[in-house]
C-alpha cells in the first residue's frame, strides 16, 4: 500500500529532478554553457544575451507544453473513461492546423489577401487560435445539446477528420515553398517564442490550469460512472463543460505557440499511473505536471543535439524516445490503473 509520506517523498524527487533537468537544458545547445553561468545569468549576478533571451525562454515554453499536454490528457482519459483519448480527441489541433493551413496555403486557393498575413509570426499564432476556438464553440454548442459523453468523443473525432480533409485540399494546390513551411510548423517548436509572446502563452495557460484544479472532485466522481456521480448530486454537464474549457484552453494555446506536439499529452497520464498506482485526482494532477514538464526537458534537451549546429523537430523525439518506454512500463507492470 502506498503511502503519504511515499507519496511525499517521491513528489520531492520529482521537483528535485525537474530544478536539475531546467539547469541542463538552459546549459546545453550547439555551444554548452557552464552551470555556474547559467546560475549567475538566472540571479541577476551576470549578463548572458544567449541564456536570458533564447534558452530560458525555451526551457519554460518545455515546462509549460510538458505539463499542459499532460494535464489536458488527463482530463480527457477521465472524462470519456477511454485510455487512448488525448488531448487533441476533441479537434482543437485540427482546428488549429486549419486555421495555419488557410493562412500559409490559402493564398493559393483563396486569393492573396491571406498572403499579407504572413507578415509575422503572430499571424501563424492567431490563426491557429481563431481555428482552435471555432471547434471548441461547436464542440460547447454540441456538448450543451447531447447527454452521452462518448458522443462528444466521436463528433470531436469527426471534426478532426473534416479539417484533415479540407487542410488535404489545400495542400493539393498549394507550391512546394507553402508546404514545406505548413510541414515545419507540423513539426512543432519550443524555441521561436520571446518574452512577450510567452508572457501571454502562460496567462491562458494559467487559466486553463486553474480550471483543471477546480475539475479535481468531479474528475475523481466521474470515475465511478457517470450514473453513480449524478446520485452522488454531480452536476455532469456543469463539470463536463469546465473539463472540456479547461482541456480546450491548455491544448489550444499549447498548438498555437509551440505547434502540434504528439505523445505527450496520451502517454504521460499512463506513465504517472503507473509510477504512483493511484487514480486520486489530487495526486495524479500535480504528478502529472511533474513528468510532462520532466519529459519534455529530455525530450527538447535531446532534440537540441548539444555542441552541433542541428536541431531536431521536436515532434520525432517525443515519439522515439516516449513511446518504448510507456510500452515497456505497460508490460512490466502488466495492468493500468485506471
Amino acid at each position: 500500500m502506498v503511502t503519504s509520506k511515499s507519496y511525499k517523498l517521491s513528489f520531492i524527487i520529482l521537483i528535485i529532478v525537474l530544478i536539475i533537468l531546467f539547469f541542463a537544458n538552459v546549459s546545453l545547445g550547439s555551444i554548452s554553457i557552464p552551470f555556474n553561468t547559467v546560475f549567475n545569468s538566472l540571479t541577476g549576478s551576470a549578463d548572458n544575451y544567449i541564456i536570458l533571451n533564447y534558452r530560458l525562454p525555451k526551457a519554460i515554453t518545455a515546462i509549460l507544453v510538458g505539463s499542459g499536454l499532460g494535464i489536458s490528457g488527463l482530463l480527457m482519459q477521465t472524462l470519456f473513461r477511454n485510455p487512448l483519448a488525448g488531448p487533441f480527441v476533441l479537434g482543437i489541433t485540427s482546428g488549429a492546423s486549419l486555421g495555419v493551413a488557410l493562412v500559409i496555403m490559402g493564398s493559393s486557393v483563396l486569393g492573396g489577401f491571406f498572403a499579407t498575413l504572413l507578415i509575422s509570426k503572430w499571424s501563424l499564432v492567431i490563426s491557429a487560435s481563431l481555428g482552435s476556438f471555432l471547434v471548441l464553440l461547436t464542440v460547447l454548442i454540441v456538448s450543451s445539446r447531447v447527454r452521452d459523453t462518448m458522443a462528444i468523443l466521436i463528433i470531436g473525432l469527426m471534426f478532426g477528420s473534416i479539417t484533415a480533409a479540407v487542410v488535404s485540399v489545400l495542400s493539393y494546390f498549394s507550391s512546394a515553398e507553402e508546404l514545406q513551411q505548413y510541414i515545419f510548423w507540423g513539426f512543432g517548436s519550443l524555441g521561436d517564442l520571446q518574452w512577450n509572446e510567452l508572457k501571454i502563452f502562460a496567462l491562458i495557460y494559467s487559466v486553463g490550469l486553474l480550471f483543471s484544479i477546480a475539475s479535481i472532485k468531479a474528475l475523481n466522481t466521474l470515475l465511478l460512472g457517470e450514473n453513480y456521480a449524478k446520485s452522488l448530486g454531480l452536476n455532469i454537464k456543469q463539470s463536463r463543460l469546465i473539463i472540456i474549457i479547461a482541456t480546450s484552453l491548455l491544448a489550444g494555446t499549447i498548438t498555437a505557440f509551440a505547434g502540434p506536439i504528439a505523445f505527450i499529452g496520451l502517454a504521460i497520464p499512463h506513465l504517472t499511473r503507473q509510477v504512483f498506482n493511484t487514480s486520486n485526482h489530487k495526486i495524479l494532477l500535480p504528478a502529472v505536471f511533474l513528468f510532462g514538464a520532466i519529459i519534455m526537458l529530455i525530450c527538447d534537451s535531446i532534440a537540441q543535439l548539444p555542441n552541433t549546429d542541428y536541431t531536431l523537430p521536436i515532434n520525432a523525439i517525443t515519439s522515439l524516445i516516449g513511446a518504448p518506454v510507456v510500452v515497456w512500463l505497460l508490460v512490466r507492470k502488466k495492468k493500468m490503473v485506471f
